[in-house]
């Protein structure tokens, strides 16, 4: 079947826009460790979502579309707390990880993901698994077990920061998970966007109680900067994510996204290089990059097995 001009457009737009999300998510976390130098994960999250939030505000203004809590029901009200709850878990979780792990195993971990989101559409929705999807499972466990190699034994046989770290990250993917399919639902009765900011508003009331935003007054310009790019970067790359997710095949989206680590090891590399009073070099070896690969190969087709689904 041969595509039309208007199509091939899409997909190649589509795609540009899913690649920009994955490169702007894989070289955040350089910019999240400088900016933990001198604040918490809390009062990170918390900026993250208060000037995210106010662009989609404006945003929404502008168009005249901001959303009516009373299209909401009793059920789609408290699905909208718990979606928002589990999106604060995640991006705290993900953050504080990052003070017991390196960025690169940061994000590895991360791409078990889109496996317990499967699972989650197994046993919630009722989903069937298919050979491309279990294939995929399977390549992105074996990646794992590649990539942690001789540090295997460290993480199952005693609780050290290295375990504890990964435990975080096993934790923020799992309320990731929980985040995307409570969503699905409520983007029957909100767009995209008017779901991002009741998340935002309702996750900044959340945060704040825990928040010390008065040590954004400790900070040096190059913190200062930092935290202002992960801000930036949360707009950017969600507002990329949603209009990919409008013009493209969402399968399609999650497979590039799974890019996203190979992102954070090139990062890693130039911050080593440039700013290396900040970084240092990540103990990996050649079995743990070929894992990574393996991880991201494997995540990649977990995502696309959820079109045949």
């Amino acid at each position: 079947m041969r595509l039309t001009s208007i199509e091939v457009t899409k997909h190649w737009y589509g795609f540009f826009l899913s690649l920009t999300t994955a490169v702007l998510w894989g070289i955040l976390p350089p910019f999240l460790m400088l900016s933990l130098e001198v604040m918490d994960a809390v009062t990170i999250t918390l900026y993250r979502f208060f000037v995210a939030g106010i662009f989609v505000f404006l945003l929404l203004l502008k168009r005249k579309s901001l959303p009516r809590l009373s299209a909401l029901s009793r059920n789609k009200s408290i699905g909208l707390l718990l979606a928002s709850l589990f999106l604060v878990i995640n991006y705290v979780a993900n953050v504080k990880g990052l003070e017991y792990l390196n960025p690169e195993t940061v994000q590895i971990v991360m791409q078990t993901a889109p496996f317990m989101l499967m699972v989650g559409g197994v046993v919630f929705y009722k989903e069937r698994l298919n050979r491309l999807e279990i294939f995929g499972a399977l390549m992105l466990f074996l990646g794992l077990i590649l990539f942690f190699n001789d540090r295997l034994a460290n993480l199952f046989l005693s609780l050290s920061q290295f375990t504890t770290g990964v435990l975080i990250i096993l934790f923020a993917a799992t309320a990731w998970a929980a985040y995307a399919l409570m969503q699905k639902p409520l983007l029957k009765v909100l767009t995209a966007k008017q779901l991002t900011l009741l998340i935002y508003i309702i996750g900044f009331c959340v945060l704040l109680p825990f928040s010390n935003v008065l040590q954004l007054m400790d900070m040096q310009l190059i913190h200062v900067l930092a935290l202002l790019f992960c801000c930036v970067n949360t707009i950017v790359a969600y507002g990329a994510f949603t209009e990919a997710l409008n013009i493209w095949q969402a399968a399609k989206v999650s497979a590039v996204l799974a890019m996203a680590p190979i992102f954070t090891f090139l990062s890693m590399l130039v911050a080593v290089n440039w700013l290396p009073q900040h970084f240092t070099t990540s103990d990996l070896d050649y079995w743990a990059y070929i894992g990574a690969a393996v991880v991201i190969i494997g995540s990649a087709f977990t995502a696309l097995g959820r079109s045949k689904v």
